[in-house]
């Protein structure tokens, strides 16, 4: 099984051919962990997981409020507890830092209290938080205790940043962007083998080439290829270490 760290299969873009999108998935041997961005999408994710879960076939969610996104949204932590206790979730986020979109001081106020909480709530149920940062991560990292976990979803920044989540023992997931675009090259190219995943952030960002049409988790064996050029060994390979750093951190039995 290949696992797909990072998608979105909840997003209405699958509404109309979900079923169809997740039979390619078993086809090509691609498993999938659905990423909550807030309440409801995390409880459709859980939904997702459990329905398309069988006895051969395993999928995952992850519950939480994106930084970002829908800024109106109160996070309950309460609330958001019990949906985490969930077997299917792996999880704590997405979750993190935007400045991108925060531009403001306010909104950057807010976003760290919110992080605060999704850190506070990856804690109390001992699963590893889903990061998404944007550039932000000189604030991000020092936010995170040494006894929480932490994955950073999309990646999407240099080395000597790099350097910095793996000295913390974090890791690190590259998506679909690596097969056109050489920036990201020397972190691929130097990460451990055991410190780094492969996702889709599916329905977004569709890798070559696929590019302008709406990603899919199978289109994460494109991302494969890539990281098997860039690092010189075999697609083979690359799966079945993306794979086992999934499972390991995740805690995917």
């Amino acid at each position: 099984m290949i696992i797909d760290a990072h998608s979105h299969l909840f997003d209405k873009l699958f509404d109309s051919d979900r079923e169809k999108v997740i039979t390619r998935m078993k086809a090509a041997g691609v498993s999938t962990i659905t990423v909550g961005t807030d309440y409801a999408e995390s409880v459709r994710a859980i939904e997702i997981a459990e329905e398309y879960s069988d006895e051969k076939y395993d999928m995952w969610a992850t519950v939480g409020l994106h930084p970002s996104d829908n800024p109106e949204e109160h996070f309950d932590i309460s609330t958001f507890r019990n949906l985490a206790l969930n077997p299917k979730v792996v999880g704590i986020g997405e979750t993190g830092l935007d400045y991108y979109w925060g531009k403001t001081e306010e909104d950057r106020v807010r976003q760290k209290k919110l992080f605060e909480q999704h850190i506070e709530l990856a804690r109390e149920v001992s699963k590893p938080l889903m990061i998404h940062c944007r550039e932000a991560y000189e604030d991000l990292l020092p936010m995170i205790p040494d006894d929480v976990k932490a994955h950073f979803h999309f990646f999407s920044s240099d080395w000597s940043i790099a350097q910095k989540c793996l000295d913390r023992g974090f890791t690190l997931s590259f998506p679909g962007t690596i097969t056109f675009t050489h920036q990201y090259d020397e972190v691929v190219k130097n990460v451990p083998s055991d410190c780094f995943t492969v996702e889709t952030d599916a329905p977004y960002v569709a890798p070559a080439p696929y590019r302008g049409r709406r990603n899919e988790p199978i289109y994460v064996l494109e991302t494969i290829k890539r990281v098997a050029e860039i690092r010189g060994i075999t697609p083979e390979r690359v799966a079945e270490l993306t794979t086992a750093t999934s499972k390991r951190v995740f805690a995917i039995p």
